[in-house]
């Protein structure tokens, strides 16, 4: 059974692209074969509803989210929503995302975006009939409490994640 984490972000050193290595390294700690995808260094062009379909680099990211049965998408909140490279990602994969467990990471800079996945979920859950897992990793830029980057609690949180990824997905897709 395959995994991806897919890093949205495209800041050099942002929080979700940490989240998401260290989601990584947790699926294979546990032995679980899991690939990284790093949406800044795809060089992804923005979805056009036309020729951008045919981009070997397209083609590349559609076959492997095709191939994985669980996801983990980590990305940051902007505006109150996921950012644009990652809604970007559906458009230009559509059903390639079909039937898939996904579970989200994202980083925010506050408390009050905290349902601003649901958007994102829902078009994938109708759209695609991914399973989406009910609980995420929402982690606040907030360094005054545990939800730092290096912080125990969003260890814990993301070993929660990955744990209930391989769960679902072996529960749904059992090979």
């Amino acid at each position: 059974m395959k995994y991806l984490v897919i890093s949205c972000s495209h800041k050099p050193e942002s929080r979700s692209r940490i989240f998401a290595q260290m989601a990584l390294k947790q699926l294979q700690a546990t032995r679980l074969a899991a690939e990284f995808v790093d949406l800044a260094t795809l060089n992804l062009p923005m979805c056009d509803a036309s020729s951008c379909y045919a981009l070997p680099a397209v083609k590349r990211i559609g076959e492997q989210i095709a191939a994985a049965r669980g996801i983990i998408v980590a990305a940051p909140i902007y505006n109150y929503d996921l950012n644009a490279a990652a809604k970007n990602l559906v458009e230009l994969t559509g059903d390639s995302w079909n039937d898939k467990i996904v579970g989200f990471i994202c980083a925010a800079g506050g408390q009050g975006s905290y349902m601003s996945v649901m958007p994102f979920a829902n078009s994938l859950m109708l759209d695609f009939r991914c399973v989406i897992i009910p609980r995420f990793v929402y982690a606040p830029d907030n360094a005054n409490d545990d939800e730092a980057i290096g912080g125990a609690a969003i260890h814990r949180r993301i070993e929660g994640l990955t744990a209930e990824l391989a769960r679902m997905t072996e529960a749904l897709f059992p090979d």
